[in-house]
């Protein structure tokens, strides 16, 4: 029997910022994307994460916030109502650059994150919402806590940055600029997947 020829994966690591807890009642008000490389039978390959980005400040979808969730980005609702990307053409945006790396590579896009959870939730809520079509599918995606749990043989309720080993860590600091975090993230996820522990 042949055996079956595996696609790459085109690992992109994403971070939002956002204004509240869930989307739909509260916006999501920054994307940043970075390529962080690429997985194939042969092994993984990372990217300079700084080289291929993406990043758009979003228009509020609701006049709903929680101060404390804002704060945290930095941005300023008022300049994003008046000067922030509307949501459908920063969807449609970020679809056509993922889809240009996914072809440039000719592999299938996964989005990455630390944690996945939180913006996946609102990626793919905005992906579906803004547009109905999704670059990563309704499942691309991969949390680093959990591939560092696995990988640790650690409990994932146990894992945070501060216990990982420090080689595994950017030396980019977490600034909550999403984009700055997205290459900060993607540096992170090369060295799990380089990672042998």
């Amino acid at each position: 029997m042949a055996a079956r020829k595996v696609k790459p994966s085109l690992y992109v690591s994403v971070d939002i910022e956002a204004d509240g807890p869930i989307p739909g009642p509260y916006s999501m008000i920054s994307i940043g994307a970075a390529v962080a490389g690429v997985q194939d039978a042969d092994g993984y390959t990372a990217a300079d994460p700084q080289a291929h980005t993406f990043y758009r400040e979003l228009r509020p979808i609701s006049d709903d916030f929680v101060p404390e969730a804002l704060a945290v980005s930095g941005l300023d609702r008022d300049r994003l109502r008046t000067g922030g990307t509307e949501p459908g053409a920063a969807m449609a945006q970020l679809r056509s650059w993922v889809r240009s790396m996914a072809a440039r590579t000719g592999a299938q896009p996964v989005m990455c994150g630390y944690p996945a959870s939180y913006d996946w939730t609102f990626l793919y809520w905005y992906l579906m919402r803004f547009g109905g079509d999704s670059p990563f599918g309704h499942s691309g995606c991969l949390d680093m806590k959990t591939l560092y749990a696995t990988k640790a043989k650690v409990p994932l309720r146990s894992v945070a940055k501060g216990t990982m080993p420090r080689e595994l860590l950017s030396r980019r600091r977490h600034t909550h600029h999403a984009l700055d975090d997205a290459i900060e993230q993607a540096e992170l996820l090369s060295n799990l997947m380089r990672w042998d522990p």
